[in-house]
């Protein structure tokens, strides 16, 4: 008989419908992994509700305008129903889906995995470079949730920024985007990642330097006969976070007369509101307000052969390693 294994699959979550966005977001920012400071456990839970309580019907507006919820369930059940597909190939796989901030929570995953009860499963965030405040906090919620459950081998993989074929199905998605431009030596190719406090960065989490090496490595492969560039975007509140930001590359592209612009959210594998809404949307309108004609972005991994390849492939290669005996 096949191994039987298990695969979970984490993801930010998203609103599911507009009366969800300020529960959604209380529960972004009640994380522990978000929210940190002196005496933040005393503080924590009114600080998430004023601030969810304030951004919720901006945010909303935001989901009205792709369809009044995120799609991000979606693509991710589609990426853990493609995958178990490739998966059953060798093993009696099973995948789930853990969603951090909303439903389904890390609890129907831990579910799922109990019944079906594998001998080893591949714990697989979602984000190709690592974060304490994204990787880092789904797995700190899969041991918060997974303590004292059955033993079995795990195998967490906590980021994939330089695998092989991850890149490249970037690289093909790029390709695919690049082949409707009049002419891909006139357009800027701008890699865009979600922000990060810049403190975070300072206190040795690896998620900028990995960024810029995937943007790096894409554009090795590529060979594309344009421009690069690499920005961040979704900064919230008045702290200091990494730049530049979209905003500024945006106004410094058309400052200098650019009319062709296609934006990579490498960060992104799966297309949502800051990818549909923020960049598609809000930053298109930005371009087209300062006279950039052309402003493109490639559409997300989401569920294209080639990515899910990749992800089978991870959890194949972490299937065949050295685990470590969580009970």
């Amino acid at each position: 008989m096949p191994e039987k294994i298990g695969v979970v699959l984490f993801q930010l979550g998203g609103p599911d419908s507009l009366d969800a966005v300020e529960p959604f977001l209380y529960n972004l920012f009640c994380d522990p992994d978000i929210i940190d400071f002196p005496f933040a456990r005393i503080a924590r839970q009114p600080l998430a509700r004023l601030i969810a309580s304030r951004r919720a019907r901006h945010v909303a507006h935001h989901y009205a305008e792709i369809g009044g919820k995120s799609p991000l369930l979606e693509n991710t059940a589609r990426q853990a129903e493609a995958l178990e597909r490739e998966l059953r190939l060798d093993f009696d796989a099973r995948v789930a889906v853990a969603m951090r901030y909303w439903h389904p929570f890390t609890d129907e995953a831990v579910r799922q995995m109990e019944r079906h009860a594998p001998a080893e499963i591949v714990l697989l965030p979602l984000y190709p470079q690592y974060s304490r405040t994204t990787t880092g906090s789904s797995l700190n919620e899969w041991q918060r949730r997974w303590k004292g459950r059955r033993d079995c081998s795990i195998h967490a993989i906590e980021e994939f920024h330089q695998d092989g074929a991850y890149l490249d199905a970037v690289v093909e998605a790029v390709n695919g985007a690049l082949a409707g431009f009049p002419d891909a030596r006139d357009v800027d190719v701008v890699f865009s990642a979600h922000s990060l406090p810049v403190a975070v960065v300072e206190a040795g989490d690896p998620y900028q330097r990995q960024i810029e090496r995937t943007a790096e490595l894409v554009w090795q492969r590529g060979r594309w006969p344009g421009r690069r560039h690499l920005c961040y975007q979704s900064k919230v509140g008045a702290s200091k976070w990494l730049r530049p930001s979209m905003h500024e590359t945006v106004r410094r592209l058309a400052a200098e007369g650019r009319q062709h612009v296609l934006v990579v959210p490498v960060s992104f594998v799966s297309d949502h509101v800051e990818t549909l809404h923020e960049i598609a949307i809000e930053h298109r309108e930005q371009a087209r307000t300062l006279g950039i004609a052309d402003f493109r972005m490639t559409p997300g991994l989401n569920d294209s052969p080639r990515f899910i390849g990749a992800l089978a492939g991870l959890v194949r290669s972490r299937v065949a390693a050295p685990s470590c005996r969580c009970a």
